[in-house]
């Protein structure tokens, strides 16, 4: 954030800069009609009222282009904003997500969204107008002291306004925003499961704690819609009086030939000008406190951003893979996942992980692949600890299917090239090792079929055969597969153990999260876990004679208690 604002303070600058020119120029139509009264109705001269309008129209024009450029740098602030932080931030949210599924994610793209509008809006520009107020008051004054003392004290008592509006509405739209974000984040995280909802006639019982929520959220939103709307009536109104009272004791000065006509109308206009970006900040104050606690998130966001400096590119890995002591302790959990685990591939080989739900094996598959960041020990591939390498260079590296495949809005192709451009060359080649070309070609559009949001418009054993493709994209060294055969038939089962065959084939080190043992007949080595611990891992033909005998022995065991 530090280094962004480095960025945007010369702009800053010279929007400042602006901000006093237009001001300065605001004080032409002020000066325009102080000689109009003062010079031209008292001489009759139509030669000098033409020659101040002149005047005031090539300063009006200035005025014009000023502000055309101020407001065109908030919009230049606005997109550097976003083309500064919106990678970082969906980088971190994604990482986020990975790691934490059920965190707000959007919660960081909203943020992004409000200061880009703060940046653009005339709530900016009202705050640069402000710090000149005390140009007009000093020319007021300079009209005649009494004039000054009403304007100095008309300002204060705006700047009262102000501040009584900040004390007052801060905890509140700090609340909402909280709850509207609860609120949120609650609908959305329960319409994942409209499946279920639907099915068992859960719609009502969601509704009702929505509305729940919601009701919190209005009372929040209530309260300070009346704080907004009371101060923002009450600033106009003490606006409109205030200019009132200052054009009578301008009347006043007059009668008492104490000043002239043309003061006292230059210094309604003058006021006005001084009190109109203490208005605008007043009726923007809840965009502007949005905007700062936008801000304030962001900052705390941007500790997590992932390190920008450029990273020396590493070479395309073996495929070797190392882990010693890994351990996994979930976020708010005293209980570990997982505990010291060790094992070693070499490239090429290729590891079933076999166990009890609940034993730690989806966990395990994010660990290898990097996707977490294990509490103790590491995980290394061709040497180089995976939670640390860059994921756009290991991306390309690793091919993973996970247990719950989620494919993205677009064609079969475009989810195949892992959304980028589309080579028909590689993207055929990933579908060919996979054994889902066939599959493909018969979809209505082949390889531009669209799958649908989340891959609606296919059965779960298509997406399952897409996201193996999509996971042998290019040139993977390390494959994680997930429960890859959860929903395949019998065809895409021996699709499946062909593609995993062809991997060994080609030394890619491949490991698998299974049950069914026509997969396990294909890996060089098992791993047995139960309850986060290696039961057995070695050889699979020593690993399945011993899990053979403990079958038997365990039938030898019933048979004599049952004998008995």
């Amino acid at each position: 954030m530090k280094t962004i604002w480095r960025e945007l303070r010369p702009l800053l600058g010279y929007m400042g800069l602006f901000s006093f020119c237009v001001n300065l120029l605001y004080l032409v139509p002020a000066l325009f009609m102080l000689q109009v009264f003062d010079r031209v109705l008292t001489t009759n001269s139509h030669e000098t009222l033409i020659v101040l309008l002149v005047g005031t129209g090539v300063a009006l024009l200035i005025m014009l282009l000023l502000d055309y450029v101020r407001q065109s740098l908030q919009g230049v602030l606005a997109a550097m904003v976003d083309e500064r932080l919106a990678r970082p931030v969906v980088e971190t949210l994604v990482e986020r997500a990975a790691r934490m599924p059920n965190a707000g994610v959007g919660e960081g793209m909203r943020d992004l969204a409000t200061l880009k509008n703060v940046l653009s809006s005339n709530a900016l520009a009202a705050l640069f107008d402000a710090p000149w107020a005390p140009l007009f008051l000093a020319l007021i004054w300079g009209f005649h002291p009494a004039l000054g003392m009403g304007a100095v004290a008309s300002v204060l008592l705006m700047l009262a306004v102000a501040w009584l509006n900040h004390r007052i509405s801060q905890g509140a739209i700090e609340g909402l925003q909280q709850d509207g974000r609860r609120a949120s984040k609650y609908v959305e995280s329960s319409l994942r499961n409209a499946e279920i909802l639907q099915a068992l006639g859960m719609t009502g019982k969601l509704l009702g704690r929505w509305r729940a929520l919601q009701s919190e959220v209005a009372g929040l939103q209530a309260s300070a819609g009346r704080s907004s709307v009371v101060f923002t009536a009450l600033t106009r109104c003490l606006r409109q009086a205030i200019q009132i009272l200052l054009l009578a004791l301008g009347a006043w000065l007059v009668i008492s030939q104490e000043a002239s006509a043309g003061i006292m109308i230059a210094t309604t206009v003058l006021l006005g000008r001084a009190l109109q970006p203490v208005e605008q900040l007043v009726g923007s104050w809840r965009a502007l406190s949005d905007g700062r606690a936008a801000y304030r998130r962001l900052e705390v966001m941007s500790h997590d951003f992932p390190d920008s400096s450029k990273q020396v590119e590493l070479p395309c890995p073996v495929g070797r893979l190392q882990v010693e002591g890994l351990s996994f302790r979930a976020h708010g959990s005293g209980k570990p996942v997982l505990y010291n685990l060790a094992l070693s591939l070499d490239a090429g080989e290729s590891l079933a992980i076999i166990g009890a739900s609940a034993a730690g094996k989806s966990t395990l598959a994010r660990l290898l692949i990097g996707v977490w960041a294990p509490s103790t020990g590491t995980v290394r591939l061709d040497g180089v600890d995976v939670a640390y390498w860059n994921r756009a260079q290991l991306g390309q590296w690793i091919g993973y299917v996970p247990q719950d495949v989620e494919l993205f809005d677009g064609t079969v192709a475009d989810n195949i090239a892992r959304l980028d451009a589309v080579d028909s060359e590689r993207v055929i080649r990933a579908a060919q090792r996979a054994n889902a070309h066939d599959m493909i070609n018969e979809f209505p559009q082949g390889y531009d079929t669209p799958v649908g949001e989340g891959g609606l418009r296919l059965s779960p054993g298509q997406r399952q055969r897409i996201a193996l493709a999509r996971a042998l994209y290019g040139n993977p060294r390390l494959v994680v597969l997930d429960e890859p055969n959860s929903n395949l038939d019998g065809a895409g089962e021996i699709a499946l153990a062909q593609a995993v065959s062809g991997l060994r084939a080609e030394g890619v080190t491949t490991i698998i999260i299974t049950h069914r043992p026509s997969l396990i007949a294909h890996v060089t080595k098992i791993l047995v876990l139960e309850a986060g611990r290696v039961k057995r891992y070695g050889a699979a033909g020593e690993v399945m004679k011993e899990m053979q005998r403990q079958a038997q022995a365990v039938v030898d065991t019933a048979g004599t208690a049952v004998a008995r």
